[in-house]
């Protein structure tokens, strides 16, 4: 199954959002994304567990600025017996372009195996 990313409500509106979606207009390897708030089953103010869960359902990696919520609720989720496809917090000093890089590096690589039940901080 090809990767694809969930950003968290706090990315919404962001540069990376538009850059994201500036690079699939493009034409190159397509990063399939989208937000909390997009899909009508994952509503602007879910609570971290609604999205890991939602995530998990639909196999999308969670892109979130939040470190100290999502490392917590992913340790939730996994001992409830659920899975995830990851989490991948931005750091703090993460440029966009650096970011894009990244999930452009991830996409073309295609493990996703590699992701998943983990918190990776990213670039």
């Amino acid at each position: 199954m090809p990767i694809a990313f969930v950003l968290d409500e706090n990315l919404r509106g962001k540069p990376l959002w538009h850059a994201i979606r500036h690079h699939n207009l493009g034409g190159g390897l397509r990063i399939d994304a989208t937000r909390v708030g997009d899909p009508t089953n994952l509503p602007l103010g879910s609570p971290d567990s609604d999205i890991l869960v939602w995530a998990d359902r639909t196999d999308r990696i969670i892109l979130t600025e939040d470190a100290a919520t999502f490392a917590a609720e992913l340790a939730a989720h996994l001992r409830s017996g659920r899975t995830s496809a990851g989490v991948y917090v931005i750091r703090p000093s993460a440029t966009v372009a650096s970011i894009l890089s990244w999930l452009e590096l991830v996409v073309a690589d295609d493990h996703p195996d590699q992701w998943t039940d983990r918190v990776t901080y990213i670039p």
